[in-house]
């Protein structure tokens, strides 16, 4: 298995769409189906796993469209939240798509984790929405 990243007891690595699911679920979801975390076109993205001691603490899945990537579903579990884990996973996707030819990068962040996404030089778009209950709203980076 090829380490993207690796350092003392934790690694990154690209893992198949499955591999992100239950996670999505537990930590974005828990109250919906499994199936309400899984995106209709899963097989196409690029999904990174960061794992601590062989467990999987974060996730994150990438899809190009044309020159550009949407992140979806970026998610690091609750106990292990606020130790740079998801900095971590993030940081290596940027570095992985400045190895291509992507012009933008966004998400649809939730609105109170917006502060997170500004850390990485991406900015609010204003294109707002609300799903299952939750504000989001479109960040972008242009690269």
């Amino acid at each position: 298995m090829e380490f993207l990243y690796s350092e003392a007891n934790m690694n990154i690595r690209k893992i198949q769409c499955e591999a992100t699911w239950n996670l999505r679920h537990k930590v974005m979801w828990p109250e919906r189906t499994l199936d309400y975390v899984k995106i209709k076109n899963d097989q196409d993205g690029l999904h990174y796993g960061l794992f601590k001691n062989d467990n999987l603490v974060a996730v994150v899945s990438a899809f190009i469209i044309n020159k550009e990537v949407q992140f979806r579903k970026f998610a690091t579990l609750n106990d292990e939240q606020g130790k740079g884990y998801g900095t971590k996973l993030l940081n290596h996707l940027f570095l992985e798509l400045t190895n291509m030819e992507i012009t933008k990068v966004w998400c649809n962040a939730r609105t109170d984790k917006t502060h997170f996404y500004e850390r990485f030089g991406m900015v609010q778009t204003g294109r707002k929405f609300e799903k299952g209950g939750i504000s989001y709203v479109i960040m972008e980076k242009i690269i």
